[in-house]
């Protein structure tokens, strides 16, 4: 097996660097974390275009190829490394888990802008939601609420790695203090006590 590397941002805040960090965890694979520091354009240098092409944080090195953006990262490793399997096995319950991570990357902005992870992994401080920030949250809570299917713990009959997208997501706004249904308070609670997200909660983080 050739030797993995992942490259993150070096504060741990990256909710993508976290997900590529408990794909590979989960699946039991050794690796390296390489930090890169964002605040100084680390991930613009020559240097690091050399190993991302498209200077971005994750990106995970296996041998001699390279690869960014945490849900093909992901899948990249579910398809070489099927052991512990990150995926459901099920095509369309698959389909839908891979629907789920791109939604959570390519919607919901307001909530992004206005809780970024400084608010789950340094209690940062944050203003009342906007009114297109409280839209966001409710179209995200209405979609959570089909997703998640009661008494489930999670999205499918077993974990995968979209719960851990999904958890992050509605973390934003449960560990700044916003009003999160209560159902939906318990399931990202619950994604958050597992070993390999704790792993990632706990790494060392420098001051911002």
């Amino acid at each position: 097996m050739s030797e993995l590397n992942l490259y993150v941002d070096t504060q741990y805040a990256s909710p993508y660097a976290m997900s590529a960090f408990v794909a590979l965890t989960e699946k039991r694979l050794t690796f390296s974390m390489i930090a890169i520091d964002l605040g100084i354009d680390e991930n613009h240098t020559e240097a690091y275009a050399e190993t991302s092409i498209t200077g971005r944080v994750p990106t995970l090195v296996d041998g001699d190829f390279s690869l960014s953006e945490s849900s093909a990262i992901a899948e990249y490793l579910e398809e070489k490394y099927p052991t512990n399997a990150i995926y459901p096995k099920q095509l369309q319950k698959r389909a839908r888990a891979r629907q789920i991570q791109a939604w959570l990357r390519s919607d919901l902005m307001p909530i992004r802008q206005e809780r970024s992870t400084e608010v789950i992994f340094y209690q940062a401080k944050t203003q009342p939601l906007s009114e297109q920030a409280q839209l966001a949250a409710q179209k995200l809570f209405r979609t959570a609420n089909q997703l998640i299917t009661i008494p489930s713990e999670y999205l499918f009959e077993d974990w995968c790695i979209a719960d851990v997208d999904l958890a992050l997501m509605l973390n934003r706004l449960i560990l700044a203090g916003d009003d999160v249904p209560e159902r939906l308070v318990a399931y990202a609670k619950y994604q958050w006590q597992r070993p390999s997200v704790q792993l990632w909660l706990n790494q060392k983080r420098p001051l911002l």
